[in-house]
């Protein structure tokens, strides 16, 4: 059996898809867990209690762990050491492997441009102190020879089905659906890599079932030479029909906002993300598995005909957004 820890977001939701080519015995796990294929099992939880990951993993062969939490320092510090102890104990008891779902919030901000899984870990902002953090109790526990797992690394994303967990749906793809300006954070002169939600989850259910991958880290197939910002916003404007207008919020914008939005605060440390060049390098994962990964224009091309062609969504104002690179739901 093969078992998701965070059924309910869009990663989830697709990697229980891509699961469907390699096995019928998949266990879906969440708060309100909903069946993808008729096949699946349902198993209500919340991660954080010990008692119910034990039950959720148990049987299982390998785990995908693809749990996301609101976009918050103080939720992700109490919530995240917790998630991953019960996870990591549950996996060495019942002799399961470990897939976990990972961003790249710890990398360095001088090795953006490219990344690659040999990044130095420096993380410069809280919330990526809290996911070296729990990258790192993985890998002691991988050391140690008690675990067998696999770091899967992605970075901000975008595609199909996506409402309001995306920076570039929420910022650019809405705002121009709606004939609003489109939002750039930082500079619209830096390149940045955005990854295609259905090659993120196929990579990830190719990774749980290949058998030299493990105990490593991986970065899920991203197209290379991303566009600057405004390059994204010209061609999402080109797609639709509509005018590529846009306007830049900078550092001192959002150092401004976050006095009166206390979520803007969340941003405003993971500005150094937007004001370089940032550019994930696959390469690795490509090699190994022969994958192309889906080109910028031909996703945008797939999300428009599928989010825009007939209805257009509503704007979502900043702070509802739950989270920029962990397209996930717990």
């Amino acid at each position: 059996m093969q078992t998701i820890l965070g059924s309910g977001g869009i990663i989830g939701t697709d990697l229980a898809k891509e699961l469907a080519w390699y096995t019928d015995d998949i266990r879906l796990v969440s708060r309100n867990p909903l069946r993808v294929s008729p096949g699946n099992k349902l198993f209500p939880a919340d991660l954080t209690v010990r008692e119910l990951v034990m039950d959720a993993v148990k049987g299982s062969d390998t785990v995908y762990l693809t749990a996301g939490f609101h976009y918050s320092y103080k939720v992700w510090r109490r919530t995240w050491p917790v998630v991953m102890h019960n996870v990591i104990d549950a996996c060495m008891i019942h002799d399961a492997k470990l897939v976990f779902f990972d961003n790249i919030y710890m990398y360095d901000p001088s090795d953006l441009d490219p990344m690659t899984e040999e990044a130095h870990i420096n993380p410069q902002s809280k919330k990526g102190k809290v996911r070296e953090e729990i990258a790192q109790m993985v890998i002691d526990e991988v050391e140690k020879g008690n675990l067998t797992a696999l770091i899967a690394r992605a970075p901000d994303f975008y595609g199909p089905g996506i409402r309001q967990v995306s920076i570039l749906t929420e910022t650019v793809f809405n705002n121009l659906a709606q004939g609003k300006k489109a939002n750039w954070l930082g500079s619209s002169d830096c390149k940045h890599s955005f990854i295609y939600t259905p090659d993120a989850a196929k990579a990830t259910a190719m990774l749980g079932n290949a058998g030299d991958v493990w105990n490593q880290v991986w970065h899920l197939p991203t197209a290379p030479d991303p566009l600057t910002g405004k390059e994204w916003i010209e061609s999402i404007a080109d797609e639709m029909g509509v005018e590529p207008r846009y306007q830049v919020i900078n550092s001192y914008i959002v150092k401004t906002m976050s006095i009166f939005i206390p979520f803007m605060k969340e941003i405003e440390e993971m500005m150094y993300q937007y004001d370089r060049d940032y550019v994930f390098d696959s390469s690795k994962f490509q090699e190994r598995f022969n994958f192309i990964p889906t080109p910028y224009i031909e996703g945008i091309k797939n999300i428009i005909e599928k989010n825009y062609s007939q209805v257009k969504y509503k704007s979502v104002n900043l702070d509802h957004i739950t989270g920029f690179a962990s397209p996930v739901s717990s």
